[in-house]
């Protein structure tokens, strides 16, 4: 049967229908997603469909439905930057000849952090399976944040998922203020009418301080986060937190911005004015990963000399040697929720925004 159905041309709704024992009106309904069709139906629908092998017009549904299914998954920062010439493209700085310009770090900087890779991971496998896909944009600059909201708004996607990277990104307000749908990973900085997905970082923090103290570490430092970052300042609160409510009132700090140079930056400041410290919590994998490089040249070991913790359980965890105890986030569980929540959002557009949090987790390994 499936020969005979599959060798007479393109399949069509019509051998779809015949095979389903259905209407071609109803057949139309499920394919288009409509919800009040009895589940045995959709179900003998869909098996029809495979057997026919039927793939349905795109074109022609996206007119019915109204719907592209193509999702923006934005990353986008705030930095102060030059805006480019008329006619130049979006991101384009005034950069030396030779030199990147400032879209090119920021899309380098992106693609060398593994969250990023995890979040698109998470992304992919949750639009994938519902026939959706992702259109990976950059909005580094005013005018690529302008891009991103017309490219919205004239209905070339239904939909955006943002990770910010700046505290003080406009773009989560936006795209609020142009009513076009959006969920963010991470709470705003800023109070925005807008869902998100987000991790419980204080708990994650306390989690590591509390680790240390077992071991029996009591020169305990830390390598934080950007401070303008509300993940950079929750991670340092719950770290100080759980240390003063164990005894220990003051944590030396040094600043990092999550990349693995800044981490091998802060750690050697760190040495220098600390040279006796015992452990170190690093409010990511890269950082750690960085102060663990800065250690074994300094002549120390891990976790002999001193204990190092990182924080998000990324790939730079296990590639790290020693490889790192860390803090747990689960990226691709988050980034899928906010797929999950968009969805919602698209079938349900006069929806309340709302927020989930996720647990952390401590994962132990042989740094600390």
């Amino acid at each position: 049967m499936t020969e005979d159905l599959r060798s007479a041309g393109t399949p069509t709704l019509e051998d779809v229908a015949r095979a389903a024992g259905v209407s071609r009106a109803t057949v139309s309904r499920v394919i288009n997603g409509v919800r009040n069709v009895d589940p045995v139906i959709q179900e003998a629908v869909r098996r029809a469909v495979a057997l026919t092998g039927y793939a349905p017009n795109r074109a022609a549904r996206s007119l019915v439905t109204r719907r592209t299914d193509a999702i923006a998954l934005v990353v986008s920062g705030a930095g102060v930057e030059s805006e480019p010439a008329d006619g130049a493209p979006a991101g384009a700085g005034p950069a030396e000849a030779g030199e990147p310009d400032s879209g090119s770090a920021f899309t380098a900087q992106i693609f060398a952090d593994p969250f990023f890779g995890r979040v698109v991971t998470g992304v992919v496998n949750y639009l994938r399976p519902r026939g959706m896909h992702p259109v990976l944009m950059f909005a580094e600059t005013s005018r690529a944040r302008k891009d991103v909201v017309s490219f919205l708004r004239q209905g070339s996607a239904d939909g955006a998922l943002v990770v910010s990277t700046h505290a003080e990104d406009p773009l989560p307000g936006l795209l609020t203020d142009a009513g076009l749908p959006a969920v963010l990973y991470a709470r705003p900085a800023r109070p925005v009418r807008i869902s998100y997905v987000d991790l419980a970082h204080q708990d994650g923090a306390g989690l590591a301080a509390a680790h240390l103290l077992s071991r029996g570490c009591r020169r305990i430092a830390t390598i934080t986060g950007p401070l303008d970052v509300p993940a950079g300042q929750e991670r340092l609160a719950g770290f100080r937190d759980t240390m003063a409510r164990s005894g220990h009132p003051y944590i030396p700090i040094a600043e990092g911005q999550f990349t693995q140079e800044s981490g091998e930056a802060a750690m050697e400041r760190l040495l220098a004015e600390h040279p006796d410290l015992d452990a170190v919590f690093a409010a990511n994998d890269l950082m750690a990963m960085g102060a663990c490089h800065v250690l074994r040249e300094h002549g120390k070991r891990v976790p002999e000399d001193v204990a190092v913790i990182g924080f998000d359980d990324s790939s730079a965890a296990s590639a790290c040697r020693p490889p790192l105890t860390t803090v747990r986030q689960p990226v691709e569980a988050m980034a899928a929720e906010m797929a999950r929540l968009l969805i919602e959002r698209l079938e349900k557009p006069d929806g309340a925004a709302t927020s989930v949090v996720f647990e952390p987790a401590l994962v132990v390994r042989d740094s600390a």
